[in-house]
């Protein structure tokens, strides 16, 4: 974590951000959230889970030291989503991001490793969020130290929602 709350708009070299395309019909919609052959071998997910968010609710700020993230916001709500790069060897280092996905904008978003995150259910509906990480979560077996750095309680923290 950085001491400095110096962070300054932009985007944020390696976290991919990309449109998830609805394909509808008289059924309802379907959406590929990940393909194989879309995505990097070291990203695929090991494990999956969604987390349903309630209105004005938001859900970080932490950060991970090995896992990457593989955010879909999907609905049927909206998403107004954080960033911060707190990676000192970065070329955006201090660079603060901000991302709005949801059921008006169907997103995937990549987070690695070192950039802090968090979102907040900015509509009036429950939100549902997929993720797909390319760790476990407290290792295999749940027998590991969880890889999450928390920002949420900390006094004078950089990362601030607004």
């Amino acid at each position: 974590m950085t001491e400095s709350s110096s962070y300054r708009k932009g985007q944020i070299h390696d976290v991919t951000v990309k449109p998830l395309r609805k394909f509808i019909d008289e059924r309802g919609w379907l959406a590929e959230l990940y393909r194989r052959d879309e995505l990097d071998a070291s990203l695929m997910p090991t494990m999956a889970y969604i987390s349903m968010t309630q209105p004005g609710v938001a859900r970080g700020p932490h950060e991970h030291r090995d896992q990457t993230d593989y955010f879909c916001f999907i609905g049927p709500s909206n998403f107004k989503v954080y960033l911060w790069d707190a990676r000192t060897d970065s070329p955006t280092y201090q660079v603060k991001q901000v991302i709005y996905g949801g059921v008006d904008s169907p997103l995937m978003v990549v987070v690695p490793p070192g950039v802090v995150h968090a979102y907040r259910n900015v509509g009036i509906e429950h939100g549902i969020v997929f993720n797909g990480p390319n760790r476990l979560y407290a290792g295999e077996g749940k027998k590991e130290p969880v890889d999450e750095i928390r920002h949420e309680e900390v006094a004078g923290s950089p990362f601030q929602l607004d």
